[in-house]
């Protein structure tokens, strides 16, 4: 009888060659996409003042460094504490949705029309409330944020294992015993995942609050920089504020990703992250 050798064990990647691995492609693609600007650019009669090549974005970016990181910080400042309030309001609204059913049919179809609602309508109107301080970009950025905290939550907290809750109640577990030891948990994961998406969107938030809101401040967020930039023709300045945003969108979203892996990690081993 013929025995096949066993197979050599497999060697696993050490951490350097893994973090490798999952920083080359997308370094590669971005290096790939810029250099086919650059070409465009370079090739097309394109002007600077509608479509600036990368080295011009490069150049506005080193030489206005300091004035875009102060602009970068008031922005940052008010997308870290419009997703806190998002995510606060989205999920309690959420909780509150799930346990009666009549707010359920009271609060649902108002959240749903609030996405539909212009800024630019009520913009003034949160100005003539609370000034020119940060509070009326903050409710803009809610106000765009809150709706996919509160979706995924909703379903998260509706998706519990009803053999769960069956075990409680056999139990003799509180409807408040229900909620902390089978709904809340498999509610999480998915309140993370609308917090993802909110996040992406907040930057997004507090780039139209601060395009909608005015200011009496020295620096007024990025936002009201890249609109400023773009009527005085300073298109490379406006695209490279519009990168910083590109690059505290990545920031937050993955900020949030290791977070989940703290406060959530049986959903994180259960997908398999790394």
């Amino acid at each position: 009888m013929n025995v096949s050798a066993p197979a050599p064990p497999r060697r696993r990647m050490n951490a350097p060659a893994r973090r490798a691995l999952t920083v080359l492609p997308p370094v590669l693609l971005v290096a790939a996409l810029l250099a086919a600007w650059e070409l465009y650019v370079d090739s097309s009669s394109t002007s600077v003042f509608v479509l600036p090549a990368p080295h011009a974005i490069a150049e506005a970016l080193w030489q206005n460094a300091g004035f875009l990181a102060a602009n970068l910080s008031i922005t940052a400042e008010e997308v870290g504490l419009g997703i806190a309030l998002a995510m606060l309001l989205g999920f309690t609204l959420a909780v509150a949705i799930h346990l009666s059913p009549i707010l359920r049919r009271a609060v649902y179809p108002l959240a749903i029309g609030s996405q539909a609602v212009p800024i630019a309508v009520i913009a003034p109107l949160l100005v003539f409330w609370w000034g020119f301080g940060v509070f009326p970009k903050l409710v803009v950025i809610v106000l765009i944020c809150f709706f996919p905290v509160l979706v995924t939550t909703v379903d998260g907290l509706a998706a519990v294992d009803p053999d769960q809750l069956k075990l409680l109640r056999t139990l003799d577990a509180s409807r408040w015993q229900a909620f902390r030891f089978a709904e809340l948990p498999a509610a999480l994961p998915a309140a993370i995942s609308g917090a993802r998406i909110a996040l992406t969107v907040g930057v997004i938030g507090a780039y139209i609050a601060e395009s909608q809101t005015a200011t009496t401040g020295a620096h007024a967020g990025l936002g009201h920089e890249i609109n400023a930039d773009l009527t005085a023709l300073q298109t490379p300045r406006a695209y490279a504020a519009a990168l910083l945003l590109f690059a505290l969108a990545i920031a937050c979203f993955h900020a949030l990703t290791l977070a989940e892996r703290r406060l959530t990690p049986w959903a994180v081993r259960s997908r398999g992250d790394t």
